[in-house]
């Protein structure tokens, strides 16, 4: 079994990598039998001389490998025929942007594996950059509340060295007296948790946050069922939601009367309600004036959130009375960060927990004959051109007709 790390070629370049030269060394000890080659590249956040130097092989030709790894869509072009491909192919749900994509994976006879299938056997992710867009979009939050309100001058994540780097500088701000809401209870918002418990910003009950003022910041994190409730007043149910929220209308109004910066973290399912419409942003109670949306669902669950944002340009406006988008400093505006792929912001520390995620549970999976079932229920293709019965919901979306 020959595996190979693969060239970003998507614009705009990504730094991120599946493995960190650590990582491949580990691999090697671990599973002797397993031959490695690292496709030459000049962007990703390891140089070539950085897996040189741990004896790993770095090739401008990686097409004898059985299986590529890469963290962004493949460009059709780069495509190698009959191998097995591991990347973020933006194509479960359906999306157009990339439909061609994955008639041209179908074309090629390619086993396709996409990051986000890779999964336990009751459907939760072993595999993303969850944490670290939590990381990278609350500190973002942050940043935004110091310029909007010139209170601080936080430097952007993509200008410091890792992680501690990013929490050094938190160190140094003081926070005004705001209540932060956070939604969310899985690696997203996990990672937001940190950021906030950094900042030694207490963490209050629901309860209490709903219904006391308090003299110094606090926040709350709000589990689905405390966001949403049953349309028949009966008592929700966490996982009956998820299979199904079509009998659920949100809950969030309460929270939005007493909030001041709003961190979606929350997992947004299909059928879902939304969390707060643009008719609820235009309530004289609605208080929110900053949103760090992580989850980043354009026209979706957060009104506010009209498009994403960039690494470059993060930051923009929401007037609630028009809808329309202003300067994020606006008078009356909702302050948005609604930047769609923050992990490409702290690319080290992201590839090197990445790494440590797909060494623990994916390349077993190779040499133990898939006994867990990872692989058979991760690939989406064959390779002989067709959609496992899996994720044979996609053949209508393939054809065209969806």
């Amino acid at each position: 079994m020959k595996f190979a790390i693969i060239k970003e070629r998507k614009n705009p370049p990504d730094r991120r990598v599946v493995f960190s030269p650590q990582d491949l060394t580990t691999l090697k000890d671990e599973f002797p039998n397993a031959e490695l080659v690292v496709e030459s590249s000049n962007i990703r956040v390891f140089s070539d001389s950085e897996y040189q130097n741990q004896g790993i092989n770095v090739s401008e030709d990686v097409t004898d490998a059985d299986v590529m790894f890469g963290v962004k869509e493949v460009p059709m072009e780069s495509l190698i025929p009959n191998k097995k491909y591991f990347f973020f192919s933006h194509t479960i749900k359906k999306q157009p942007y990339n439909r061609k994509l994955l008639k041209a994976i179908l074309s090629k006879n390619i086993e396709m594996y996409d990051h986000e299938t890779i999964v336990k056997q009751n459907g939760v992710r072993l595999i993303g950059f969850g944490r670290y867009a939590g990381l990278v979009g609350a500190y973002n939050g942050f940043r935004a509340l110091g310029l909007r309100d010139k209170l601080f001058n936080l430097p952007k994540v993509e200008t410091l060295r890792d992680l501690d780097a990013v929490k050094a500088e938190l160190d140094k701000i003081k926070l005004p007296n705001i209540k932060i809401l956070l939604t969310g209870t899985g690696k997203v918002a996990k990672g937001a948790k940190e950021i906030l418990d950094h900042l030694k910003i207490k963490e209050v009950s629901d309860a209490l946050y709903l219904t006391s003022d308090f003299t110094e910041p606090v926040y709350c994190m709000a589990d689905v069922m405390e966001y949403a409730k049953r349309k028949d007043g009966k008592v929700g149910d966490k996982f009956e939601f998820y299979k199904d929220a079509t009998g659920y209308i949100s809950n969030f109004m309460p929270y939005a009367k007493v909030s001041d910066f709003f961190i979606a973290g929350h997992f947004y399912g299909d059928g879902a309600p939304y969390l707060f419409t643009r008719e609820d942003a235009k309530h004289p109670e609605f208080k929110i004036n900053l949103v760090a949306d992580i989850s980043c669902d354009i026209d979706g669950p957060v009104a506010s959130t009209i498009r994403p944002s960039t690494i470059a340009d993060p930051f923009y406006g929401y007037d609630a009375k028009t809808e329309k988008e202003v300067a994020f400093d606006a008078q009356g505006a909702i302050t948005m960060m609604a930047v769609d792929n923050l992990p490409c912001e702290l690319p080290k520390d992201a590839s090197e927990g990445f790494g440590d995620m797909f060494l623990k549970h994916v390349i077993p999976a190779f040499f133990n004959n898939d006994e867990n079932g990872i692989l058979k229920r991760a690939r989406m293709t064959t390779n002989d051109g067709k959609l496992t019965p899996r994720f044979a919901y996609l053949q209508d979306y393939v054809d065209g007709k969806e």
